[in-house]
């Protein structure tokens, strides 16, 4: 959390700088959706059990076809195996986790058509859109037993951190860096306005984001070496139905993907009219030297 703290600081300098620099083609708005993930818990329900999610975006057009953004998006995501499971052994693995995602990106969209914010022009485009993000997350469930929500990470499920023989995994990190990329439409509207939607997956390096990758652990070593509550979350399960030490709890070949869908509404900064990088020559160009 340290160094995303650190880099929404970042964000917000570099965003004023442009504002400051770039103003008559800037834009700065807010996005408002949801957000989901896809991963072992939940590996194919695109949308499904999608929460609210939203944030703050700054747009740089650099011409007609072609515009740097930059986001700052906030989201909660979640699944559980009791409604999500696709065969009767998911659903009787009985994992669940909820989790914060925090997402700060630079990407680059393209326009289908050349975007324009004067009259009389089109005013409207789809484009694509890629760039790279960094993100946070913190995967919780909540225990059968006491009620309590924890951590997931900090009580390695899957053997982290044990420090015993054969078992030798560390935790593994609550930052990483994704890939998103998408499609979206805009509307320029009233010169200094626009409003968009938006749908962008991340492609992930984690499979962690739901603390679901490996294999199980044997339950008596967590209790011994953690305490029952860790080998409860871990195999949540009755006491004569766990699972084999060794045997799959994930699929450690994939890795987990998350989704932002938002709709967007921006105001540009100090729009002027004739600014060229919206598709209209500056008066002052046209105007001969005398």
């Amino acid at each position: 959390m340290f160094i995303m703290k650190h880099l929404y600081l970042i964000i917000v300098i570099f965003i004023t700088s442009l504002g400051i620099s770039y103003s008559q083609v800037s834009e700065i708005g807010l996005a408002g959706g949801v957000s989901f993930y896809l991963g072992d818990i939940n590996p194919s329900g695109v949308f499904k059990g999608s929460r609210p999610a939203g944030g703050i975006i700054y747009r740089y057009n650099i011409n007609t076809l072609l515009a740097f953004k930059s986001s700052v998006l906030f989201g909660r995501i979640g699944a559980n195996d009791a409604d999500y499971g696709k065969t009767a052994d998911a659903k009787a693995r009985n994992l669940s986790f909820v989790s914060p995602i925090s997402e700060i990106s630079a990407q680059m969209e393209l326009n289908f058509l050349r975007l324009y914010n004067e009259e009389g022009k089109n005013p409207i485009a789809p484009y694509i859109f890629a760039g790279v993000g960094v993100f946070s997350f913190n995967p919780q469930a909540q225990s059968p037993t006491d009620g309590k929500w924890y951590d997931l990470q900090t009580l390695g499920t899957e053997g982290q951190d044990l420090n015993q023989p054969g078992y030798d995994k560390k935790r593994y990190s609550l930052v990483g860096v994704s890939i998103p990329f998408g499609i979206g439409v805009k509307y320029n509207f009233l010169k200094y306005y626009s409003v968009g939607l938006e749908w962008g997956m991340r492609l992930t390096f984690t499979d962690y984001i739901d603390d679901v990758s490996t294999v199980y652990v044997a339950d008596s070593i967590l209790r011994i070496f953690r305490n029952p509550v860790v080998a409860e979350l871990a195999d949540p399960v009755d006491a004569h139905s766990k699972h084999i030490p060794g045997t799959a709890r994930g699929n450690a070949q994939t890795k987990d993907w998350y989704s932002f869908a938002v709709a967007t509404f921006t105001f540009k900064l100090h729009y002027k009219k004739g600014c060229s990088a919206m598709g209209v020559k500056s008066s002052r160009m046209g105007n001969k030297r005398r």
